[in-house]
């Protein structure tokens, strides 16, 4: 009833993590390679004979859609070798592929990792990843995208699968040359599209995670120039990556013109935590405050602690400065383990 499609290059060392944990859940595993070097089809073929090379061409939705088409069963679930199923509500998987309405594509919850200076975060967000393959297909030559074969707009669910992603973590970095593929490719395809706001966006991204500022700045900034829809699912993730490039270069006043997104993100914790840290650069200390709580009055973010311990933290980082330690301490202290907020309280405690 359920295929997992995957496409895969040399993930011997982590390939068998993914499948193990998944491949109890679905009634077929289908496997494309293009090109491994290493022992993932000799990892493959362990849990499935449906393993079939690919040859690469720099267009991931050809080869996805090479996937989906050795299927037998129309419904399809995409993962990468890199994300790990952490729960799963098969029951309720069964009852959404058996829906009456098979026009409608599943969004599973996607738990990114990341890391920063105080160790791996997470950033969660949902993702299309559970369709029924006669009605749907991918395009996009990178970052490519569920669209329904008549391209016209189509219904999403979410549905309870939790995917761990490692793909972003500094370690699997090293490794890789991810971020410097994704570049070359979108750099090319833009060649043939430049009026692709997303195009822009993902690699104005890809900079963003290099931490090449500069390079980032420029696309964003085109990404935003072109944008025709900010109700679009990425818009978001594109003012607020552009907002912390902008905090990043020390250009504190021009990330002000940011609030003219306000009405638009009103209800996201995330985009209100930026606009506190906004506030906070250019020495509006009280507006800073007043958004930094209002972000815990939400139940959850999309970045681990962004209703919490981050807004709480950051309150106690302007008392502290202006001279109120008291009153900082006891923001630190409901920070729980927050590395930073537990060494300014040993600042103050030892």
């Amino acid at each position: 009833m359920l295929s997992l499609c995957m496409i895969v290059k040399d993930e011997g060392e982590i390939l068998n993590n993914c499948l193990l944990n998944v491949a109890k859940f679905v009634d077929e595993i289908i496997i494309v390679d293009t090109g491994s070097t290493d022992r993932t089809k000799e990892i493959a073929l362990k849990y499935t004979d449906k393993v079939y090379d690919f040859k690469w061409c720099n267009d991931f939705s050809k080869a996805r859609n090479f996937s989906i088409s050795k299927s037998s069963n129309a419904w399809i679930l995409v993962l990468d070798a890199d994300e790990f199923v952490n729960n799963i509500e098969e029951i309720e998987i069964k009852e959404f592929c058996n829906y009456i309405n098979n026009k409608v594509v599943g969004r599973i919850k996607i738990i990114n990792e990341y890391e920063d200076n105080y160790g791996i975060k997470k950033y969660i967000k949902r993702v299309n990843r559970v369709f029924n393959k006669n009605y749907f297909e991918y395009e996009g030559v990178i970052h490519e995208q569920i669209v329904s074969k008549n391209r016209k707009q189509y219904i999403t669910n979410n549905i309870n699968l939790d995917v761990y992603h490692i793909g972003y973590t500094n370690e699997v970095l090293k490794k890789t040359n991810k971020i410097e593929r994704n570049i070359e490719l979108l750099k090319n395809t833009i060649k043939e599209n430049s009026n692709d706001p997303y195009l822009y966006y993902q690699l104005g991204k890809s900079y963003f995670m290099k931490k090449i500022y500069k390079s980032a700045y420029e696309y964003f900034k085109i990404s935003l120039s072109i944008v025709n829809n900010f109700t679009y699912e990425y818009v978001e993730d594109l003012v607020e990556s552009y907002g912390y490039t902008l905090l990043n270069m020390n250009l504190f006043y021009e990330a002000k013109e940011l609030v003219e997104f306000k009405e638009l993100y009103i209800k996201s914790p995330d985009f209100i935590f930026l606009l506190a840290l906004i506030e906070m650069n250019n020495e509006n200390f009280e507006k800073a405050i007043e958004c930094f709580l209002q972000c815990t009055k939400f139940n959850h973010g999309r970045i681990e602690g962004i209703t919490s311990f981050l807004p709480l933290y950051n309150i106690g980082v302007i008392l502290e400065c202006l001279g109120f330690k008291e009153e900082a301490l006891q923001y630190y202290n409901m920070c729980g383990t927050y590395i930073p907020a537990l060494n300014r309280i040993k600042k103050y405690t030892s």
